[in-house]
C-alpha cells in the first residue's frame, strides 16, 4: 500500500493506556486510603467511557469529564474524598505511565524510516507528550496534534482539517489513520476522506456503521501493509 503520511492515535494503539489506567488508579487510590476494589474499578471504567463518548460527539466540553468521573464514582459508592484532588494525582500517574503495546517501538522505528509520522490524540497534552517523550516513542514522529490544544477533537471534521493544514505538502490520498477506536479514529479517518486502518487485538466484532479501510490485530501487521519486509 503506497501511503506517506501515517496518522497515529497513541492510547491503546501504541500505548497500554489500560495498564497504565489500573496502576495509576491504584496508586492514587492507596494514597488516598480508599479500598480499589473490582467494583469501583469497572464502574469507574464505565463511567469514564460515556464521558469521553459525549465529549466526542460533542455533547460536553473535554473539561466535565476531569470535573466529574472522580467526584461521579466517589458519589455512586459513598466515599468521603475530595474528586478534583483525585483527578490531580490521576494525572499526574498517568503521565508517569510508559506502558507500550506489544512491537510498537520497533514498529515505530522502521516506519520512520520510509514514512512521515504523526500522532492525533484526544488525551492530555502535558501528559500524552511526556509518555512519548519517556516511552522513546517521541523521536520518531514529526508532529503531535493534542485535542487540548487545538480546541477540537477526533472525530470533528474540523480536528483534521486543523492537522491537514499543518501537515507539508500533505494529500489524503496518501494519508492513513491508524487507530483503536471506531467512534473515533475509525469514524473520523471517514469524515476527514481518508483511509484507516483499525488496530483490533481481541478480534471484536465491528457492530457500528464505521467501516475501516483495513484491519490489524498486531502492530507488526503494518509492516508489510505498507510494503516493509
Amino acid at each position: 500500500m503506497k501511503k506517506k503520511f501515517l496518522l497515529f492515535d497513541i492510547d491503546h494503539t501504541l500505548m497500554d493506556f489500560s495498564a497504565t489506567e489500573k496502576k495509576g488508579l491504584k496508586k492514587c487510590f492507596d494514597s488516598f486510603g480508599i479500598p480499589f476494589t473490582e467494583e469501583i474499578f469497572s464502574w469507574y471504567l464505565s463511567h469514564n467511557r460515556i464521558l469521553w463518548a459525549q465529549y466526542e460527539c460533542g455533547k460536553i466540553p473535554r473539561d466535565i469529564i476531569f470535573q466529574n468521573r472522580f467526584t461521579d464514582t466517589f458519589s455512586e459508592f459513598s466515599i468521603k474524598a475530595d474528586g478534583n484532588l483525585m483527578e490531580k494525582a490521576y494525572r499526574q500517574a498517568l503521565s508517569e505511565g510508559i506502558d507500550l503495546i506489544e512491537d510498537a517501538l520497533d514498529v515505530v522505528k522502521k516506519l520512520h524510516k520510509t514514512h512521515e509520522l504523526y500522532v492525533v490524540t484526544n488525551g492530555l497534552a502535558a501528559t500524552q507528550e511526556k509518555r512519548l517523550i519517556d516511552s522513546g516513542l517521541a523521536p520518531y514522529f514529526k508532529a503531535i496534534f493534542v485535542s487540548e490544544v487545538i480546541g477540537l477533537q477526533k472525530p470533528m471534521i474540523e480536528y483534521f482539517q486543523y492537522c491537514f493544514e499543518r501537515i507539508p505538502n500533505f494529500q489524503k490520498e496518501e494519508a492513513i489513520i491508524i487507530g483503536d477506536s471506531l467512534t473515533s479514529d475509525i469514524q473520523g479517518g471517514m469524515r476527514a476522506g481518508i483511509d484507516s486502518c483499525w488496530f483490533n487485538p481481541n478480534g471484536v466484532t465491528n457492530e457500528t456503521e464505521f467501516q475501516p479501510t483495513y484491519e490489524i490485530q498486531c502492530l507488526t501487521e503494518l509492516l508489510p501493509l505498507f510494503e516493509i519486509f
